[in-house]
Formats: structure tokens, sequence, C-alpha cells
């Protein structure tokens, strides 16, 4: 079993890593990070937006990104990336809501401050394998308030809203933290077969991120809220 398992993990791993930060010291630090999370992974490395956008048909699996970047903001990598199955994280010295909920929004699944110890950044990243979104503490918090505060940002007693058995299942993985990707892998369909679904189900929610079609998830028990 335990065999099984940590087959299951490597397969798993992330073949394919997008490094996209400006700064030397934190870019090499990130890059060890990466290296201590995960195995076999091949990482490409860009120092600007214009640099990173012309590494996105290589499709990696995994997103690092700055926000503050020479020539504009990493967030605007956020949505072409999404579009091609990879999952992003934003690795940025932000804190204010603003980037955030705007990142998480586009589609990252993951938000981190540079602040954090390399061995918190780590282990942050393994979480991914297991469908954890890598959020550092005190970003988790906001996020949590915001949502608890902000009815705005909550879908007042979400309703199935007729969606069919293909349509809750994408919901119901989307919730447990995959990507569309994955999504697509375990129910066998392709990726913008999936991603169609994502859409529909988004639409007939009135939901409009991740998170939000996470919370209507666990509302309509498709999901633990615990």
């Amino acid at each position: 079993m335990q065999e099984n398992q940590l087959n299951a993990q490597i397969l798993n791993q992330p073949g394919l890593c997008l490094l996209v930060e400006d700064h030397v010291n934190a870019r090499q630090w990130m890059l060890d990070a990466i290296a201590d999370a995960f195995i076999h992974v091949k990482v490409l490395e860009a120092d600007s937006l214009q640099q990173a956008k012309t590494l996105l048909d290589s499709k990696p699996d995994l997103a690092l990104l700055d926000i503050g970047l020479p020539d504009g903001s990493g967030i605007d990598l956020v949505a072409p990336l999404v579009e091609c199955g990879c999952e992003v994280v934003m690795a940025t010295a932000f804190t204010d809501d603003e980037h955030l909920f705007t990142a998480l929004k586009q589609g990252a699944t993951g938000y981190i401050l540079k602040e954090a110890p390399k061995a918190e950044l780590v282990e942050m990243l393994k979480g991914i394998l297991a469908g954890q979104p890598p959020l550092s503490p005190s970003i988790a918090r906001r996020v949590l308030q915001h949502f608890a505060n902000d009815v705005k940002h909550i879908p007042k007693e979400p309703e199935d809203q007729n969606l069919t058995t293909r349509e809750r299942d994408v919901l119901t993985l989307l919730a447990k933290g995959y990507t569309v990707k994955d999504v697509a892998a375990m129910l066998e369909i392709s990726f913008y077969t999936a991603a169609g679904y994502a859409k529909t189900v988004y639409r007939k929610l009135n939901v409009s991120s991740r998170a939000e079609a996470t919370l209507a998830a666990a509302r309509l028990g498709y999901v633990s809220s615990d």
C-alpha cells in the first residue's frame, strides 16, 4: 500500500515548472525550494513578463510567478497558463487584497509570500501533490476573513441549478483542489471538454472563482466543509 502511494505521488510530480522572478537572489531561493519539493523537475526561468510569454508554449505543469516584474504584472500570465492546464502559484511580496484576489479570480490556486522560511515554502509546494492550495498562513487567514465578512463574494444559498452528473463530477474534483488538467485525466475526457464543463458549472452556480465554487460545492453537499 505504501509503495503504491509513493508511486502515485511520483507520477503526480510536476515534470516542468516555470519560474518567473526578476531578482537573482529570490530566484535562486525559489529554485532551491523547487528542487527540495519535487523529484526530477525541470525548471524554465524568466525574469520578465515578455520573456515568460515566450515560454507559454512549453505548457508547464506548475508556474511560480512574481507579481512585480520590470515590464508588468505577473498576474497577466495567470489566465493563459491556467488555460493550458497549468497549476499557478503566486510568489510575491505583495500582501494587499487587490493583488491577492485579482490573482485568485484569474485562476491562481496558491499565493505565497517571499518572506516565508525556505522549509515552510518547501512544505507548501509539496502540499500541491496532495491537492492542498499553497497559501502562506497570513494569506489563508485573509481569504477566510474575506469570505466570512463580505457577502458579495459568497453566492447566496447556491442551488444545484440542474447540474448534470458530469458537471457535478467536475465541480466535486475542482472543489477538492484538482486542476482542470487533472480533472480531464481522471474523467478520461479532453482538457478542453473539462474546461467547458467548468465554465458551465461556474455559470450555473453564479460563481467566478475556484474559491467560490468550493464553497458552493460544500453547501450543496458534494464535498465536506470540515
